[in-house]
Protein backbone atom coordinates (compact mmCIF):
# COMPACT_ATOMS: atom_id res chain seq x y z
CA UNK A 1 0.00 0.00 0.00
CA UNK A 2 1.15 3.50 -0.83
CA UNK A 3 0.14 6.65 1.02
CA UNK A 4 0.40 10.15 -0.43
CA UNK A 5 -0.09 13.65 0.96
CA UNK A 6 -1.82 15.41 -1.92
CA UNK A 7 -2.32 19.17 -2.14
CA UNK A 8 -5.30 20.71 -3.89
CA UNK A 9 -8.12 18.29 -3.05
CA UNK A 10 -11.20 20.23 -1.98
CA UNK A 11 -14.29 18.20 -2.90
CA UNK A 12 -15.78 14.87 -3.91
CA UNK A 13 -15.06 15.69 -7.56
CA UNK A 14 -11.34 15.89 -6.67
CA UNK A 15 -11.52 12.49 -4.99
CA UNK A 16 -13.27 10.99 -8.01
CA UNK A 17 -10.72 12.54 -10.38
CA UNK A 18 -7.80 11.05 -8.45
CA UNK A 19 -9.52 7.67 -8.24
CA UNK A 20 -10.19 7.62 -12.00
CA UNK A 21 -6.63 8.65 -12.78
CA UNK A 22 -5.10 5.95 -10.55
CA UNK A 23 -7.49 3.31 -11.88
CA UNK A 24 -6.58 4.25 -15.46
CA UNK A 25 -3.09 2.95 -14.59
CA UNK A 26 -4.39 -0.04 -12.60
CA UNK A 27 -8.11 -0.81 -12.93
CA UNK A 28 -7.91 -3.14 -9.91
CA UNK A 29 -6.37 -0.52 -7.60
CA UNK A 30 -8.19 0.21 -4.36
CA UNK A 31 -8.13 3.96 -3.76
CA UNK A 32 -9.12 5.72 -0.53
CA UNK A 33 -9.18 9.52 -0.51
CA UNK A 34 -9.52 11.55 2.70
CA UNK A 35 -10.13 15.14 1.62
CA UNK A 36 -9.80 16.90 5.04
CA UNK A 37 -6.40 15.33 5.76
CA UNK A 38 -5.28 15.49 2.09
CA UNK A 39 -4.37 11.79 2.23
CA UNK A 40 -4.64 9.27 -0.59
CA UNK A 41 -4.05 5.56 0.06
CA UNK A 42 -3.64 3.16 -2.84
CA UNK A 43 -3.44 -0.64 -2.86
CA UNK A 44 -1.95 -1.68 -6.19
CA UNK A 45 0.58 -3.92 -7.87
CA UNK A 46 1.92 -0.97 -9.88
CA UNK A 47 5.01 1.00 -8.88
CA UNK A 48 5.00 3.99 -6.56
CA UNK A 49 6.26 6.16 -9.43
CA UNK A 50 3.39 5.06 -11.72
CA UNK A 51 0.77 5.95 -9.12
CA UNK A 52 2.38 9.27 -8.24
CA UNK A 53 2.56 10.17 -11.94
CA UNK A 54 -1.15 9.41 -12.33
CA UNK A 55 -2.02 11.74 -9.44
CA UNK A 56 0.17 14.51 -10.83
CA UNK A 57 -1.31 14.03 -14.30
CA UNK A 58 -4.76 14.55 -12.77
CA UNK A 59 -3.58 18.02 -11.74
CA UNK A 60 -2.63 17.57 -8.09
CA UNK A 61 0.61 18.12 -6.18
CA UNK A 62 2.11 15.20 -4.26
CA UNK A 63 3.89 16.65 -1.21
CA UNK A 64 5.11 13.38 0.24
CA UNK A 65 4.73 9.68 -0.33
CA UNK A 66 5.14 6.55 1.74
CA UNK A 67 5.18 2.89 0.88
Amino acid sequence: MYQFNVEGMTCDHCAASITRSVQSVDPKAAVAVDIPSEQVRVETARSLADIEAAIVEAGYTVNSRHD
